[in-house]
Order: structure tokens, then sequence, then C-alpha cells
């Protein structure tokens, strides 16, 4: 089922998700209808608090370019991004390495907006998956930044947050905008 997706500024967005606790039914549905709801938005990644729910659940699918990544290694073996994409885990912590590296972000709780965000180029995340396997994935490219895209949700932290104050400054007026149309 295909999810709303929440826009900016609503509350949800700014609020560190709890951590899942048990997988339910409701838990699976909800994790299969945002890998859905990302599909039908062309994204390449959607976080639970992105469709209201204040969980540390997020979906992440980089497979339609296999080149966006130089390594990926889950748990010490390589793999493919089509081995484990789409993948869907909970309860996230991050080992940020490698120097930074800006590029352009866009995000689905923003239609139209986007910018250049400096994050670290490699990650290390240690993941749960709805099976309960913890997964250590190390990755570069364009699937470590969607991985910090992504739990960057799960704490109420914006792609907003880490613009530069003059990218702030040049969308303050499409963000006061949102406001006055979502808020």
């Amino acid at each position: 089922m295909i999810r709303t997706i929440v826009f900016y500024p609503d509350p949800v967005l700014r609020r560190t998700g709890g951590r899942v606790t048990e997988v339910t039914g409701e838990i699976r549905q909800l994790a299969a209808d945002m890998v859905e709801t990302m599909y039908e938005a062309n994204g390449v990644g959607l976080a639970a608090p992105q469709v209201g729910v204040s969980l540390q659940l997020a979906v992440i699918d980089v497979s339609h370019d296999e080149e966006c990544v130089s390594y990926l290694r889950v748990n010490g073996e390589e793999k493919t991004l089509g081995e484990i994409c789409p993948i869907i885990f909970i309860n996230p912590s991050l080992e940020l390495t490698g120097a930074k590296e800006a590029s352009e972000e866009g995000c689905l709780s923003f239609p139209d907006l986007r910018g250049e965000i400096a994050r670290p180029g490699e990650v290390r995340a240690t993941v749960e998956t709805l099976d309960g396997k913890t997964l250590v994935i190390e990755t570069d490219g364009l699937f470590a930044r969607a991985i910090q895209h992504e739990v960057d949700h799960l704490f109420g932290k914006l792609f907003i947050d880490r613009m530069s104050s003059a990218r702030k400054l040049a969308i303050r007026r499409q963000l006061k905008e949102m406001q006055e149309e979502f808020g």
C-alpha cells in the first residue's frame, strides 16, 4: 500500500524515532508499504518518520546503479547492491569515515528542493533486519550517502540542517512557503 509522505515542517520529522523492540506483522507491513512508497515516489530511500511513524525503520534501494559504490561489504563479505537491495533495516548505528564529500541531495519530504551536502565518504553501519539478524555494512558512494541521510531522519535531523549557511539563506523563502502550505 502506498503511504502518504509527510512534508516539512511536520513535527514528526524532528522527533527521534523509537527503537523497534519487536518485529510484528504491523512492522513488516509498514516496511513493505515503505518500499512500495519509495518506488512510487522515485526515491532511493525512505525513513518511517517520512510516512508519519516515529520509529527507527528505514528502507534503501540504490541497486539501479551498481557503479554508485566502489566497494560493499556485509559482515566482512564482498556483496553487490543487487544482493542486498532493497534493504530494510531497524535500530541503526553508524561509524563515519573518509574525507567529507559534497554532493547534491534531495529528500522526498522536501519536494522540489535540492542542495549540496557534505558528508563523510564512507560508512560502517550496524543495523538489524526484520529477521533478527545484525548486519555490518561497509560502503561508500551513493549507498553510504543514502544510509546517512535515512539514519539522520530516524534521529530528527534533516538534510537542510547539513546545508551551508549560504544555501540555507538561499532557500529560506522556499522553506517559508512549505511551512505555510504544509504547516
